[in-house]
């Protein structure tokens, strides 16, 4: 069975929130179960908007910053790596208070490239991807639990939407955003040939309401862990008490032979119920995955601006 390790949480205190990482990781030998010497390693956080930086849009910091000390003491060379709606992801690192740690650590921030590659789906021949990602010798997902008014839900298998460079992602919402189902497949299609070899979702404080951007915060206390990306997807909705029909990813998964049933998973730590949340709040209406060509278009004149002109005047 597979695992996923659940527990609690409260602080992003570096020392604490450390000593919660080493003991989230403990039930699968720790950080050197995943990392060896000399491993390319991308920690890929969830690096969404340089704007609300207080809203808890994106992965914080800290939990970055602590993995890749992990990383580093496994003998492993951590990068960082996402693509943003809008702007770079060093702009966006840099809008949420990343780069003194990043400089401290010296942790390389890389902007994504795409490149194809097939998958074995009949409604997809192929997915541009990151090519970095790809490529790297270990892939360490790291999402953030948020409420999404398109998908109800963001959670580890969404964030490695990033990996679809550039503006790839607004074409994507136009080309298979017209049906629910195909667009979810594509994401947990995504997430398949990404394969992360790990990923640690970040709840202790967490985005609800009308996110993935425009909710508030909200105060979990929760960290997990797996290294199976689709399970840890089943747990976390299990433990927000969020119906997975509602959730296309989760849908997805579940028609394509992955792992979608609480019964099929094994707890090292807590349990669901164990930490359930009783009143999470999802979006409080869903918006029209399809973003339609007019929106495509002022999408990446935005990306463009902010990238070319915006940022570089900061």
């Amino acid at each position: 069975m597979t695992q996923v390790s659940l527990l609690k949480a409260q602080s992003y205190e570096l020392q604490e929130l450390r000593n919660s990482l080493a003991s989230l990781l403990a039930p699968f030998g720790g950080m050197s179960a995943f990392v060896k010497k000399g491993d390319r390693v991308l920690l890929k956080p969830n690096l969404l908007t340089a704007s609300r930086p207080t809203k808890e849009c994106t992965t914080r910091k800290e939990i970055v910053y602590c993995v890749a000390q992990m990383v580093m003491e496994a003998g492993g060379k951590p990068f960082l790596g996402d693509s943003p709606a809008f702007g770079s992801a060093e702009g966006v690192a840099k809008a949420n208070g990343y780069l003194d740690l990043c400089q401290e650590l010296n942790l390389p921030i890389i902007e994504f490239n795409s490149h194809k590659y097939p998958v074995e789906n009949e409604n997809f021949h192929h997915l541009r991807l990151s090519k970095e990602a790809m490529e790297a010798d270990v892939v360490i997902n790291l999402p953030k639990i948020k409420s999404h008014m398109q998908l109800t839900m963001t959670m580890g298998v969404k964030n490695l939407f990033g990996c679809v460079p550039g503006k790839m992602k607004a074409w994507w919402h136009m080309e298979a955003g017209k049906d629910v189902n195909r667009f979810g497949e594509m994401l947990v299609e995504t997430a398949k040939a990404i394969q992360p070899n790990l990923t640690i979702i970040d709840g202790i404080i967490a985005h609800e309401g009308n996110g993935p951007s425009a909710g508030e915060p909200r105060e979990l206390g929760v960290l997990g862990a797996s290294d199976d990306v689709f399970a840890l997807d089943v747990a976390i909705a299990s433990l927000l008490n969020v119906e997975p029909e509602l959730v296309p990813t989760l849908n997805a998964q579940k028609r394509l032979g992955l792992c979608s049933e609480l019964e099929n998973i094994e707890f090292p730590l807590l349990k669901p119920q164990e930490l359930a949340i009783n009143d999470w709040k999802l979006p409080s209406a869903l918006m029209p995955i399809d973003f339609g060509l007019p929106r495509v278009l002022r999408s990446t004149f935005k990306h463009l601006y902010i990238r070319f002109v915006k940022e570089p005047l900061l």
